[in-house]
C-alpha cells in the first residue's frame, strides 16, 4: 500500500515538474503584467485578421494585403530599435502605459474608420502604421520590466508564461475573428480590440515605477541606440543568441512555401482548402502546447545548450516537413518545430534580460523585437524564390540542412554559450523567492 502511494506521488511530482510553471503569478507585479498580457493577445489578433480582410473588401487585390505588411514591418523595425533606448531611458512603467494608450486609441481609430463606412485604403494603412510604431515600444518594455519584476530564478518560467500566452492568441484569435465577423461584422473586431487594450491599460497604471537604472544617460537618441548595438558586439554570448536565431528564422522558415505545398503536395484546390489553413496554424499550435508542459524545459539551467539543440532540432522539423508527402505528418513535423521555437524563445529571452545590465536591457530586447518581426520576412523572401528555383519541399530540406550546420558552425567557434548556465540569484528555494513582493521602485542592478 505504501509503495503504491509514493508511486503515485511521483507521478504527480512529475506530472507537476512537467506542466506550465505558474510560481510567477504568485509576485503581485507579474501577475497585473501577465493579465494586461492576456487581455491584449487574442485582441491584437482580431485586429491582425482584420486589417487585410478590410484591406482586400476595398481592394479585391492580395497585392495591397502584400503592401499593409510592408507597411507594418517597417515601424516594427525602426521603433523596436528605438522603443528598447525609451525603455532604457524613461520609467518602464511610463513607457508601457503611454505606448498602450497609444495603441488603444489607433484600435478605437481604426473601429471608427470601418463603423463609419470611409473605405479608404490610405487611411487603414497610416493607422496600421501608427499602431506599429506604439506596439513596436511596448513590445521590448514590457520584456526588460520582467527581471525587474520577478526572482531571477523565475524569470525562465515568466518568459515561458508570456510567450505561451502570446502563441494561445496566435491560434484562437484567428479563429475567433473568423467566427466573429459573419455575426458582428468587421468593424467590431477593432472595438473589442480597443476595449482589451483599455483594460490593459489600467492593469499597467497599477503597476510600480520602474526608474530607469542609475548607471543610465536618460537619453533615447541615435548615439543611445549605436551604443546598444556596439554593447551587443561586445558580448558574444548576447551576440551568438540572436545569430542562431536569424539562422533559424532566415534559412529555416518555410512558410511561403505553404500555398504551394497546400495545393501540390497535400491536394487542396486551387482556391485555397483546409491543407493551407492546417500548415499556417501548426506552428503556433505547437508552441502553444509546448507551452502548457513548459515545466520541464523552463527550469534548465544549461540555457546555451537548451537553445542550440532547440534550433537544431527545429532545423530537422523543417527537414521532415519538406520531405513529408502527408498532410498529417507535415502538420506534426511543423507542430513539433513550433514547439522546439517556442523552448528556444523562452531560453533567449531569459538569457538576454539576465546577461544585459539593467541600462542596457531595453535595447536588447528591441534588437530581439527586430530580429522576430523581420527574420520571418527575410525569409518569405529567401524560401520563396528558392521554391521557384528548386522546388518547394527541396527548398525546405536545404533550409533545415542549412540551419543544422550553421547552428552547430556557431557553436563551435563559441564553446562557451553551449556550457552557459542561467544564474541563479540565490540558494533560496524559488517558491520562497516568488512569495515576496519585489521592491520594484528602488531595485537596481
Amino acid at each position: 500500500m505504501a509503495t503504491g502511494t509514493r508511486r503515485v506521488s511521483r507521478v504527480r511530482s512529475a506530472l507537476a515538474r512537467a506542466v506550465i510553471d505558474t510560481r510567477p503569478l504568485r509576485v503581485p507585479q507579474f501577475r497585473l503584467l501577465w493579465f494586461s498580457t492576456v487581455a491584449t493577445a487574442i485582441g491584437s489578433q482580431l485586429t491582425a485578421v482584420a486589417v487585410p480582410k478590410q484591406i482586400y473588401d476595398i481592394t479585391q487585390s492580395s497585392g495591397w494585403v502584400g503592401v499593409a505588411g510592408g507597411v507594418g514591418l517597417v515601424p516594427l523595425l525602426v521603433f523596436g530599435l528605438w522603443g528598447g533606448a525609451i525603455a532604457d531611458a524613461v520609467d518602464r512603467r511610463t513607457v508601457m502605459l503611454v505606448s498602450n494608450i497609444g495603441v488603444a486609441v489607433t484600435s478605437a481609430l481604426l473601429w471608427a474608420q470601418a463603423a463609419s463606412g470611409l473605405n479608404s485604403v490610405a487611411a487603414v494603412l497610416v493607422l496600421l502604421a501608427l499602431q506599429q510604431s506604439f506596439v513596436a515600444v511596448n513590445m521590448p518594455t514590457r520584456s526588460a520590466a520582467i527581471a525587474r519584476l520577478v526572482p531571477i530564478e523565475l524569470v525562465p518560467t515568466a518568459n515561458a508564461l508570456n510567450f505561451t500566452t502570446t502563441t494561445f492568441g496566435m491560434v484562437f484569435g484567428p479563429l475567433m475573428a473568423g467566427a466573429l465577423i459573419p455575426v458582428l461584422g468587421l468593424s467590431t473586431l477593432y472595438l473589442i480590440d480597443t476595449i482589451a487594450l483599455i483594460l490593459a491599460a489600467l492593469m499597467v497604471w497599477r503597476l510600480p515605477r520602474m526608474p530607469r537604472a542609475a548607471e543610465a544617460t536618460g537619453r533615447a537618441g541615435l548615439r543611445d541606440i549605436a551604443d546598444g548595438l556596439r554593447y551587443l558586439a561586445a558580448r558574444k554570448l548576447l551576440m551568438v543568441s540572436f545569430l542562431v536565431d536569424i539562422i533559424a528564422m532566415v534559412a529555416g522558415m518555410p512558410r511561403a512555401l505553404f500555398p504551394e505545398m497546400a495545393e501540390t503536395t497535400f491536394g487542396d484546390p486551387p482556391g485555397g482548402g483546409p491543407a493551407l489553413g492546417w500548415l499556417f496554424a501548426a506552428i503556433p499550435l505547437g508552441s502553444a502546447i509546448f507551452g502548457l508542459f513548459s515545466g520541464w524545459f523552463s527550469r534548465m539551467s544549461r540555457s546555451g545548450a537548451v537553445i542550440a539543440v532547440a534550433v537544431i532540432c527545429w532545423g530537422l522539423t523543417v527537414v521532415g516537413f519538406g520531405l513529408s508527402t502527408s498532410l498529417w505528418l507535415a502538420v506534426l513535423f511543423l507542430a513539433l518545430g513550433g514547439g522546439a521555437d517556442l523552448v528556444s524563445a523562452v531560453h533567449r529571452s531569459s538569457l538576454l534580460q539576465l546577461e544585459a545590465t539593467d541600462e542596457m536591457r531595453g535595447r536588447m530586447q528591441g534588437v530581439f523585437t527586430v530580429v522576430v518581426a523581420g527574420g520571418p520576412r527575410v525569409a518569405d523572401l529567401v524560401h520563396g524564390w528558392g521554391g521557384a528555383a528548386v522546388g518547394a519541399g527541396l527548398a525546405s530540406v536545404i533550409g533545415g540542412v542549412l540551419v543544422v550546420v550553421l547552428t552547430i558552425a556557431v557553436v563551435a567557434w563559441l564553446p562557451s554559450f553551449w556550457r552557459y548556465r542561467t544564474p541563479a540569484a540565490s540558494a533560496r528555494p524559488a517558491d520562497e523567492a516568488a512569495d515576496e513582493h519585489p521592491a520594484v521602485s528602488t531595485k537596481q542592478d
